[in-house]
């Protein structure tokens, strides 16, 4: 069995008019954990990222050599797009400042998305769930033994339920829990592909570490 380990991008730039930054603090997460898979002896033969700047920033910081590949089904979904969508372009002032009301929007818009509630997001959900499958199929088809990717919350709350065979609401459930530069571990071999583990951060497990710990 081949190891695909999907790791979420360092702490971006909440509440900035570009989200797609990350901060100081991202930075810093993105070496402990690129600091830690080299302690660990644990070196990528294969390293992919999406296209979003968070993304790729995080696996320059994490310090490995080789040239990344990039593919867009790991992009996280457009979560402006569907706010929009939801508000019909009027979204309210709390839910673009205020970060619990914003959390609670989040969810709340992914569901009706899920349903199909609302018109106009450039993405609907089938498609989304369809990229990141095809992704997933790009990530694994290859003769590397240890695969890494470095993605966004979304996504591995998408890998995760699809791993799982759950319910697509376990989809955002898993979202909201993922940490910034946790790591969920998938074992596979050819079509086959089974959760290992999900969401852990032993980087962050140290005093000093802990100070790293943030979730968006």
């Amino acid at each position: 069995m081949a190891e695909l380990l999907v790791i979420r991008h360092g702490q971006a730039s909440f509440g900035q008019d570009d989200y797609d930054v990350l901060s100081d603090l991202g930075h810093r997460q993105a070496e402990a954990v690129g600091a830690l898979l080299r302690e660990m002896e644990w070196h990528p033969d294969r390293q992919v990222t999406g296209t979003l700047k968070r993304q790729k920033d995080t696996l320059a910081s994490m310090g490995f050599d080789a040239a990344p590949e990039e593919h867009a089904g790991f992009n996280e979904y457009d979560f402006g797009d569907l706010l929009n969508a939801r508000f019909n372009g009027d979204v309210p002032d709390m839910v673009k400042g205020d970060r619990k009301t914003h959390f609670r929007a989040l969810r709340e818009t992914v569901f009706e998305w899920q349903d199909a509630a609302f018109d106009g997001a450039a993405e609907s959900f089938a498609e989304f769930e369809a990229r990141i499958e095809a992704a997933r199929v790009f990530a694994t088809d290859t003769d590397a033994k240890r695969v890494l990717v470095v993605s966004s919350g979304g996504v591995i709350g998408q890998l995760t339920r699809a791993a799982l065979g759950a319910d697509k609401r376990h989809m955002m459930e898993l979202n909201l829990q993922v940490k910034n530069t946790a790591m969920t571990r998938f074992m596979f071999k050819g079509p086959r592909c089974s959760l290992h583990e999900f969401n852990a951060t032993p980087h962050f497990m140290t005093p000093e570490g802990a100070d790293l710990l943030s979730y968006s």
